[in-house]
């Protein structure tokens, strides 16, 4: 699926600005480049703050926490079907909907991290099934705009068992047919990715879609 999007310029230069900072901080051994680097990020916090229309101090502490060589982050979404209807999860934080998910946590493999979400924001038990797409953030129109770059890892599940049951993330459970879908939340999946991972669950033999 071939989705065109541009972001904010801005917004690029000010997350590509932190990244080179961080990295540099991390091999920097000179205290005139640490200064430099740590000069380079505060720029960085200061630009992605006046972006977002958000706190400085809010910004410094999201990344207060980022060591290391920058990397992407990893989100993980899980595609439940059954008789045609998706199952999707009603987020507290925006009263919107999305597919069941989050960040990938740490020692768990991608199939781990997805069944995981997708038992505790829906009370449903999968197993995956497919790869279906490792989507770039940045090239498609998702909204807000994020200070961090991210990679969607979008999966097929086959569905196990369980009752519907939110948690203390998720308000409502339920599924939906592909062309009568609730408000979506759209930083976290977009009406073109559902309609998507519909093909991907109808024909198993698509390629895994990529950027």
């Amino acid at each position: 699926m071939a989705l065109k999007y541009t972001e904010s310029r801005r917004l690029t230069w000010a997350r590509q600005l932190q990244a080179l900072a961080q990295t540099g901080l991390t091999f920097a051994s000179d205290p005139y480049d640490i200064e430099r680097y740590q000069a380079a990020r505060a720029l960085a916090v200061e630009m992605l703050a006046a972006i977002g229309e958000a706190d400085a101090h809010a910004v410094t502490a999201l990344f207060d926490g980022e060591t290391g060589y920058a990397t992407p982050k990893v989100d993980v979404r899980g595609v439940v079907i059954r008789d045609e209807r998706i199952l999707l999860v009603k987020e507290i934080t925006d009263g919107k909907w999305a597919l069941p998910g989050g960040w990938a946590d740490v020692n768990a493999s991608p199939s781990e991290n997805v069944e995981r979400e997708i038992f505790e924001e829906s009370g449903y038990r999968a197993r995956v099934t497919k790869l279906a797409a490792v989507y770039d953030r940045l090239k498609h129109p998702h909204e807000p705009p994020h200070p961090f770059h991210i990679y969607k890892m979008f999966f097929i599940c086959e569905l196990l068992g369980g009752d519907a049951r939110p948690s203390v993330e998720t308000s409502e459970v339920g599924f939906f047919e592909a062309t009568d879908l609730p408000e979506l939340s759209r930083g976290r999946v977009l009406e073109a990715q559902i309609s998507r991972m519909f093909e991907h669950h109808r024909n198993p033999a698509l390629a895994t879609d990529f950027d």
